[in-house]
């Protein structure tokens, strides 16, 4: 059976308890922990800055026994990696013309594929190490000619030719080792410190992940600088990042070695291991290699020039490239390393700090607008659900934050054939609770006129139908905005508009879209999270209720437009996600298909493995989906998203608050005619 890796690549951060200068008893152990990540289908496994001998042997780097006893140890490491489709880089002192350098050996399948010395050498090691400089070339645009037998020939790369353990190899800190389709290069330690570490250059050649041999000495405070300085770097240069520093067996005679290990992925932590332990650990987690090149591919940081002024395309002569064959056959089927967050607008971490930035900017955008135009009054549409609370919160905030007086604001609920009694009791409680205008304006009676002089029978509860009582709404509101000098404030969320779930020249239009970054997930969460934190004041309607049970209310009631009549018992007949699907399952599709740029396929597979496995799961935000379910909907998704373009073509302005946005004047440029079939074809 052939396993699909879906971008993936698996990898391990490798710490063994060492034992100092103890060359023999290092490499087995290294050996044993380089075995565990072989049965876990790693294909790449990284272990810490001079593994093979211990990072403090301190003089004894300058002894030929503990110089000699690192190459026997790698040689160790090269017999048992005969047959394994793994790639091993270990730490280790190796001598070169007389100078001794600090450096990674690239393993693979019983081969030196290539040796990389440490560039940035700190002061107190420098009495035993060289620079990895000295194999780069002072001036690299004036000496990448050279001449031969009267002939030009361009040199590719600059290194040295080494022959270790028995074989020959490069050695240059720029080597990029090609693995399958994924491409990684290295640097150690001191390097990531760098004003420009080399691994910013290695990013811009085409490594889209880079691993890091290192013996980072702790003190107070320093795992949060380190891991904010990974996180940073990460995202910075797009690329994976895999951390393994010296642990448990270092000596303690001045410094301390915790043995961290940490897995990065433009900027967010898939893995770490605990640090402080007495005993080797291994840190696994599948890196996203493709999402990572069509981030690259979106931009302007990775087009034209490199950091020092040339042209990237002249740059690339001054690396080598080395190619170790495929990863690992790695069954991703079977488990994935890593978490797939299914609620990828409202991840739980930091949900505090988001919504409260969030509500900020809806208000400062809005702030803008209406101060820009000397609006008089803003005009909205409530209807008792999310999207038009939601609306109206972020409009008093703003009505607020200018002084105005929420009189100003003129809230008009709008009932029709569906309204039911629990949204517009909502409705006017929270606008009675919050002081604005309130007026109340039947849709039935004109839909009535307008169905005979259309012609249309009302008992044919069709496209006709509904999406009239959503022109009716919005022509009452724009001429109400006429009326007042004021301006209407759109409620339709970036979930509608990506379905198309909006009525042309309906609900899809007004004269500010505050919603229009926010998809319905994270509605849900910042109606909820207002009502906890930002509107709990004693403020109530007449009925007695406050804003907070109003607004809890609303986050329970089921998503619909309520455009056919209620049922027998008066409640909502036509719940939206029975229809268009659960947008739970709309906005994790979104997500990934318009952030990280993922094939429906895959989006499929990403989606079974958040939602799928109940056993696997603690949260219990997540609904679970069966595999069919999930397909359905994701099908729904990209037929509708294609077709739908139209509509977000002509949408209004409306404030971008996150990574994802619609609007067809900057973020998603798509043509309203291009057709589905190729990524539909993909399920």
């Amino acid at each position: 059976m052939i396993m699909k890796n879906y971008g993936f690549i698996r990898t391990a951060a490798a710490v063994p308890a060492v034992r100092i200068a103890d060359t023999e008893y290092n490499a087995a152990e290294i050996c044993r922990l380089a075995g565990e990540a072989f049965d876990k289908e790693v294909s790449l496994v990284v272990f810490p800055e001079l593994s093979l001998t211990g990072y403090s042997c301190g003089d004894l780097f300058a002894m030929n026994p503990l110089v000699k006893g690192a190459e026997d140890g790698i040689k160790k490491i090269l017999e048992f990696s005969r047959g394994k489709a793994m790639t091993i880089v270990v730490g280790a002192p190796v001598p070169y013309r007389s100078r001794l350098y600090d450096c990674a050996v690239v393993i693979r399948n019983g081969n030196v594929k290539g040796i990389v010395p440490k560039t940035y050498i700190p002061s107190s090691d420098s009495r035993w190490f060289a620079s990895g400089s000295d194999f780069l070339s002072p001036d690299v645009r004036n000496d990448s000619v050279l001449l031969s037998n009267g002939k030009d020939h361009v040199r590719e790369g600059y290194c040295g030719e080494i022959r270790y353990a028995s074989q020959r190899c490069n050695i240059s800190p720029n080597i990029l080792f090609g693995l399958g389709g994924y491409t990684f290069a290295v640097e150690l330690g001191n390097d990531l410190w760098a004003p420009v570490p080399p691994s910013s250059l290695h990013a811009l050649q085409g490594a889209q992940i880079i691993v890091n041999l290192s013996a980072d000495n702790e003190i107070l405070m320093r795992d949060r600088y380190r891991n904010g300085l990974l996180g940073q770097h990460s995202a910075k240069t797009i690329c994976g990042y895999i951390y393994a520093s010296a642990g448990y067996g270092e000596s303690s005679q001045d410094l301390v070695y915790a043995g961290a290990a940490s897995i990065w992925e433009n900027g967010e932590q898939l893995a770490e291991n605990d640090r402080f332990q007495i005993e080797s650990s291994l840190t696994v987690a599948d890196i996203d290699a493709e999402k990572l090149e069509g981030l690259r591919r979106r931009s302007c940081t990775f087009r034209n020039l490199s950091p020092d002024g040339t042209d990237a395309s002249s740059y690339y002569r001054l690396y080598n490239r080395v190619s170790l064959g495929d990863p690992c056959e790695t069954d991703f089927e079977k488990m994935l390393c890593r978490y797939v967050e299914p609620h990828p607008f409202v991840p739980e971490e930091d949900l505090d700090y988001r919504c409260r930035e969030i509500l900020s900017m809806q208000v400062i955008a809005l702030v803008r607008r209406l101060s820009h135009i000397n609006c008089r009054t803003a005009v909205l549409g409530i209807s008792g659900g999310l999207d038009s609370t939601l609306a109206l919160l972020v409009t008093a905030m703003a009505f607020d934050k200018l002084g105005w007086s929420h009189d100003r604001i003129v809230a008009v609920t709008m009932p029709g054939f569906g309204t039911t009694s629990r949204t517009k009791n909502n409705a006017w409680d929270l606008m009675e609770a919050l002081g604005v205008t309130c007026r109340e304006i039947s849709i039935v009676p004109a839909c009535e006129q307008h169905f005979k002089d259309i012609g249309h029978d009302p008992a044919k509860h069709d496209a006709t139908y509904e999406n009239s009582q959503a022109r009716e709404r919005t022509q009452i509101l724009m001429d109400i905005a006429n009326q007042t000098g004021g301006l209407v404030v759109g409620t339709g969320d970036l979930s509608e508009m990506a379905l198309g779930w909006a009525t042309y020249n309906g609900d899809h239009m007004s004269m500010y879209a505050v919603n229009a970054g926010i998809p319905k997930t994270l509605v849900r969460s910042l109606v909820k999270w207002a009502a906890e934190n930002r509107f709990d004041s004693d403020d109530a309607a007449s009925s007695g209720r406050g804003v907070k049970e109003i607004l809890l209310d609303i986050v329970d009631t089921p998503i619909s437009p309520e455009l056919l009549p209620a049922n027998d018992k008066g409640e909502i007949q036509q719940v939206t996600e029975d229809l268009v699907g659960p947008y739970e399952l709309h906005d994790f599709f979104i997500y990934n298909f318009m952030r990280n740029g993922y094939s429906p396929d895959k989006i499929y597979f990403l989606a079974c493995k958040a939602f799928c496995h109940p056993e696997e799961r603690s949260d219990v935000r997540i609904s679970i989906y069966d595999d069919e379910a999930i397909m359905k909907w994701l099908k729904t998704f990209v037929r509708r998203f294609f077709s739908q373009q139209f509509k977000r073509s002509c949408m209004p302005d409306g404030p971008k608050v996150g990574s994802v946005g619609l609007s067809p004047r900057g973020d998603w440029d798509m043509p309203s005619d291009g057709w589905s079939t190729l990524f539909q074809d993909c399920l």
